[in-house]
């Protein structure tokens, strides 16, 4: 079997380490593994022994495949870098999502994608993530028109300080916020990433564009409301679809069943619908409470959950490395 030298930038942070557990828990075929991280002077040691790279213009020498999660502005100075000594990035960051020249992958949904890769690969938003791996399939079988979608999304979407953040003030209500506006424990802000000059955030922008991209049909209106809710791991979504022709609940469920990366939880009678308690740690996306718009002719709503560290972030990206060496495209 081909090994392939592999490096994570960013491996100090939350995804970068779940990055590192994933490819392990993977048995990714590589050979060498750098762990770099962009906000040390030096090499370091970590807790668990690992040997840390501060990274440097030689840091991508021989190195076949990068997973970059340190930040957009850092993606920006570093993954042409890396791509330029040959090795192709898959970049966690938003920094080059919306770039005609850069593809933006989910491998459930558009792996072809892949091969017109340049040097760089953007991996999406966490919360567009989950929603299209739900989305394909009705999509291909029905053609969406409109999507309205209500996240809910945990604190670790915010990285390491959002969790702290909440779980200080669940203890003190009083502990002051420092990573968002307002208290998070207790409470829900209907704000997440900068507002924009149309009074959506950025986020809300993100998953109107990657969605549009992704599904290569910018003719889907969609709009959306991101909200950080207290939890800590695994991102929830209301997501109302309305689709050229009807789709029954029965027929979706089918078709949800069927799709890759999909598990369909949904009994309401029985209780039984998806919950970022059960999601966290989990690899698939999870789709539940599936039922029929009764206001429009062709609408359907769905609640779909999903590990935004996992399959929102880290997975998705290891999945792109494995569909990469698959392809034999590095």
């Amino acid at each position: 079997m081909q090994k392939y030298n592999v490096a994570i930038v960013g491996i100090r942070g939350a995804v970068g380490q779940e990055m590192l557990k994933i490819l392990k828990e993977r048995d990714f075929p590589y050979d060498q593994l750098k762990l770099i991280s962009t906000s040390i002077k030096e090499d370091t040691t970590d807790a668990q022994g690992n040997h840390i790279e501060k990274i440097t213009e030689d840091s991508f020498k021989g190195v076949h495949i990068g997973l970059f999660s340190p930040g957009a502005s850092v993606s920006k100075v570093w993954a042409p870098i890396a791509a330029k000594d040959g090795c192709v990035v898959i970049d966690n960051t938003s920094q080059f999502r919306t770039d005609p020249e850069v593809p933006l992958i989910v491998p459930e949904v558009n792996p072809e994608e892949i091969k017109n890769q340049k040097g760089i690969i953007a991996n999406p938003n966490c919360s567009t993530i989950q929603m299209v791996v739900a989305l394909k399939p009705l999509h291909d079988y029905a053609k969406i028109k409109r999507v309205v979608v209500s996240t809910y999304q945990s604190v670790s979407g915010a990285g390491a300080e959002g969790i702290t953040e909440l779980k200080k003030q669940s203890a003190d209500p009083s502990y002051p916020p420092t990573k968002f506006p307002h208290p998070i424990a207790f409470n829900m802000l209907p704000h997440i990433d900068v507002p924009q000059p149309n009074f959506y955030t950025k986020e809300e922008i993100k998953m109107v564009n990657e969605t549009q991209k992704i599904l290569k049909d910018d003719s889907i209106r969609i709009t959306a409301t991101c909200v950080r809710v207290p939890v800590i791991r695994a991102h929830s979504e209301s997501v109302n679809i309305e689709t050229e022709k009807k789709i029954t609940r029965e027929k979706a469920i089918e078709l949800l069943s069927n799709a890759p990366g999909v598990t369909v939880i949904d009994d309401i009678t029985k209780n039984q619908y998806p919950l970022p308690l059960d999601a966290a740690g989990k690899d698939d996306t999870f789709v539940g409470r599936i039922r029929e718009d009764e206001s429009i002719e062709n609408g359907l709503n769905l609640w779909i959950v999903s590990d935004n560290l996992r399959k929102g972030a880290a997975l998705n990206a290891v999945q792109i490395a494995e569909e990469l060496t698959r392809k034999s495209l590095v």
